[in-house]
């Protein structure tokens, strides 16, 4: 059984926080449908074309398959207390975030309220979006003016199932709440044993629905981070106004050297080890 709603009154907000909703579908178009938002969590250092073409792919794969009707989109970069090598600071990964989401996107959006605070597991993420969009907002309505709660739903990778199958590196409590209150759109990756994950999570598989790639992309952050140590150029592995972000920054020069705080650890999070492409990170950790 999924747990209950949260409490919004226990959400601590970073200084001068405000949740983005600017691109977020007030209306839902077809009151035949239930109304989703899509949410990505990751490290995102730096955001890749392959992060955002994951909301793409889900995209086409809601509208073919589902009676789901999506109303926008979120990266949520994960806060400088997560640990891990090559993090760089927080504010310059959502900067690049920013970036991309403008240069290539109309739905997609960039809230940082994980990313300017301490750790966050990915469990709580998803309630603090539940909460800005169906306590504080109000949802959506249909053009009837009936109004409809949206459904948070969590967009990652297929390496994140891996990590959940695994006994004893997500909790019990955050894999129900996460799989079983929301649910995930799961981007299939070469490599992954998906079928035998899939069976470890039997008693959610009606909440996880799988997205094969029909063309093959297997672009990481970490394989951006080490051509730009190796001098090579990165134009067309992420959008141009990230590259001249990195460029003007001199960023991702030594792997080395990180800006971002190593107080917080994975086991925080609900898992081990962050998955390569898309999702989630602490309890769910996301993209390289």
């Amino acid at each position: 059984m999924s747990s209950p709603p949260c409490n919004p009154d226990r959400f601590t907000n970073p200084p001068n926080y405000s949740f983005p909703h600017h691109r977020l579908s007030r209306t839902l178009r077809d009151p035949s449908k239930t109304p989703i938002v899509l949410v990505a969590c990751g490290s995102f250092s730096p955001v890749t074309y392959l992060h955002l073409r994951m909301f793409e792919m889900a995209k086409d794969y809601v509208r073919q398959n589902t009676d789901f009707e999506i109303i926008g989109g979120y990266l949520s970069p994960v806060s400088d207390m997560y640990k891990k090598q090559g993090l760089l600071c927080a504010q310059h990964r959502v900067t690049m975030c920013t970036l991309a989401a403008e240069e290539t996107n109309t739905w997609l959006m960039v809230d940082t309220w994980e990313a300017f605070q301490s750790y966050q597991r990915t469990a709580v993420v998803l309630d603090h979006f539940d909460s800005e969009i169906n306590t504080k907002l109000g949802g959506v309505h249909t053009e009837d003016g009936e109004r409809r709660n949206v459904r948070v739903m969590l967009l990652a990778g297929s390496d994140l199932i891996a990590t959940m199958s695994e006994p004893g590196v997500w909790s019990q409590a955050d894999l129900s709440h996460i799989l079983g209150r929301y649910g995930t759109f799961i981007i299939e990756r070469a490599g992954t044993a998906m079928d035998q994950a899939i069976d470890n999570l039997s008693r959610w598989r009606s909440n996880i629905y799988l997205i094969s790639q029909l063309i093959q992309n297997d672009v990481s952050s970490t394989k951006v981070r080490l051509f730009l140590r190796r001098g090579l150029s990165v134009r067309y592995l992420l959008p141009n106004t990230v590259v001249d972000y990195i460029e003007q920054h001199g960023l991702y020069q030594d792997e080395s050297v990180s800006t971002a705080s190593t107080a917080g650890s994975d086991k925080g999070k609900g898992k081990d080890k962050e998955p390569s492409i898309g999702g989630a990170k602490k309890g769910l950790q996301t993209q390289s």
